[in-house]
């Protein structure tokens, strides 16, 4: 999106569409004992591409979790993750603008998901597979509930004690 400087006239009818007569009125609610009264100390402006530069070294000074033990989260632990991926879950079937935390509950993730445990099911020549769309404790009991549903009477499991901390607990 460009930038587009507000000339005098544009900062003049947004001060008239808001009832001030200048920038002093509008701030003087604001007491003088909490003002900065001296210009803000920040560096000359730079070119987008030393802006680039200036940003990209900052960021090299700083870790990933490819390049460090992650800790993120729950469950989170590193692993090698395809390129093909990517490639997938780019594609405009896998994806919609809704989010999957609201009420339609994105297709694009539905469809992912749908795919995901059926290519599961082909390769392990399993019944059912379950690919969740939250946390592990959650796709842990999704994946519990399915399995009673798919086969009548069951309603005792045994969990292999192979679980993240948190995931453990709940069983």
């Amino acid at each position: 999106m460009p930038y587009l400087l507000n000339t005098p006239d544009d900062k003049n009818e947004m001060l008239k569409s808001i009832g001030a007569s200048s920038i002093d009125e509008l701030f003087s609610n604001i007491p003088e004992s909490v003002r900065l009264n001296r210009p803000l100390d920040i560096p000359k402006a730079l070119t987008e591409i030393e802006l680039s530069r200036h940003i990209a070294r900052l960021a090299n000074s700083n870790l990933s979790a490819d390049s460090a033990v992650c800790f993120l989260g729950g469950g989170s632990y590193d692993h090698f993750i395809p390129a093909v991926v990517d490639m997938v879950a780019s594609r405009s079937e896998f994806y919609t603008a809704y989010t999957p935390y609201q009420a339609e509950a994105s297709q694009g993730s539905l469809q992912a998901f749908y795919e995901f445990q059926t290519m599961i099911s082909q390769l392990t020549a399993m019944d059912i597979s379950n690919s969740s769309l939250y946390e592990a404790g959650s796709g842990l009991a999704e994946a519990i509930l399915m399995a009673c549903r798919s086969q009548a009477g069951w309603v005792k499991f045994w969990l292999q004690n192979q679980f993240t901390p948190n995931t453990d607990s709940l069983s």
